[in-house]
């Protein structure tokens, strides 16, 4: 695969979008068809790692496969007009493109729904590549010859790593700046309105490394 001139990865949940309101509507809704039980408050403090990862925790081993598949295809009635963008989610697709490069979407959520959320928002990547969490990330980000990824989970920074990429860190998920400076995070960004002016900073400093302007840290 040929490589662009700069190619930026981005993580979806909690790192363009807050879909906290749409998942937790969708377990409500997963936990009134089926008669389980589930903490859905608790639910979405831990996203990041894949679906089946999260079911296991309120389903026997042998009914995840199939209960994933119902989460999926009722997901869109329940999830889709719930979430928001991320503030600076648009601006920093933008700025990508203002760098001459593009955008990818680089998520462990089913494909399908993460369009939906990204039409729905009108955030429009060059590219979006579901069903991918941490280090399977990683391999499809390197095929793509990204320079930088950027996620607010500790799986996406391993991601970045397996890539050979920069990885830029905001934590607005689960994990707080000291976990993701502690798992290898090259840059830490408060969030995404503060993505714009470090890339600017990248591209001036050419491929020598990250270049983090004023109020942000780096590991």
């Amino acid at each position: 695969m040929a490589t662009h001139p700069l190619t930026v990865g981005f993580d979806l949940d909690m790192t363009l979008i807050d879909s906290r309101p749409g998942i937790r509507a969708t377990y409500l809704a997963l936990a009134a068809e089926t008669g389980a039980v589930i903490d859905a408050d608790l639910v979405v403090t831990r996203l990041g790692p894949p679906l089946e990862e999260e079911l296991i925790h309120w389903f026997p081993a042998d009914r995840v496969p199939a209960v994933a598949d119902r989460y999926r295809a009722i997901y869109p009635v329940h999830a889709i007009t719930p979430t928001g963008a991320m503030p600076g989610a648009r601006e920093a697709i933008g700025a990508v493109r203002e760098a001459g490069g593009r955008a990818v979407v680089v998520t462990a959520k089913y494909e399908p729904n993460a369009r939906l959320h990204l039409d729905h928002l009108g955030i429009d990547p060059e590219l979006v590549l579901g069903g991918l969490w941490a280090e399977a990330k990683g391999t499809a980000l390197r095929e793509l010859g990204a320079a930088v990824y950027v996620g607010d989970h500790t799986g996406d920074v391993r991601g970045a790593r397996v890539a050979g990429a920069v990885s830029v860190a905001v934590p607005t998920g689960p994990c707080d700046a000291a976990e993701l400076r502690a798992a290898g995070a090259d840059v830490i960004l408060p969030d995404l309105t503060a993505f714009a002016d470090w890339l600017r900073g990248y591209t001036a400093g050419g491929t020598g490394g990250p270049a983090a302007p004023a109020g942000t840290t780096t590991a």
